[in-house]
């Protein structure tokens, strides 16, 4: 891991630093105040936490996160990352696997059994998989949905 990556969770009033990298992921959010809104008034109170890795002499976090602590039958106390994406410029550096690592630690600290994260199955998603596998997760089950 980069020892220059610096990892902390954003509040309230530093959404905006995580815009960058979550738009890579989530192009629906192109508009950072559409983007902020949306995490600060919406998902925020939902229990949605933000944290982001910083790289040195860059205000904009490098690589995102967006995660909750959820309760199931099927999974127990667990945390799931609803959003994990790196800025474009920045892949390859170590950002995406310190997130993972905080995460994991974040979530063992909460007393969470498990972490959890969907991923598409495109192509374009191959690298994300193989960084996901590197950190010990694995593909336990199929996601389905359809649209209402």
């Amino acid at each position: 891991m980069n020892t220059a990556i610096e990892i902390r969770e954003l509040q309230a009033g530093e959404t905006r630093l995580a815009h960058e990298a979550i738009a890579e992921l989530r192009s629906a959010y192109e508009s950072e105040p559409e983007f902020v809104a949306q995490v600060d008034d919406v998902l925020r109170p939902t229990g949605y936490r933000l944290v982001g890795a910083f790289l040195p002499g860059r205000e904009q976090a490098a690589a995102a996160a967006g995660f909750r602590v959820g309760e199931s039958l099927a999974w127990g106390r667990h945390l799931y990352v609803d959003d994990l994406s790196t800025a474009t410029d920045a892949r390859r550096g170590g950002c995406a696997g310190a997130l993972l690592e905080w995460l994991g630690e974040e979530g063992r600290k909460l007393g969470c059994g498990q972490l959890h994260l969907d991923s598409g199955t495109a192509q374009e998603r191959f690298d994300a998989h193989r960084l996901y596998y590197k950190h010990g997760l694995a593909i336990y089950a199929h996601h389905f949905a359809c649209g209402l």
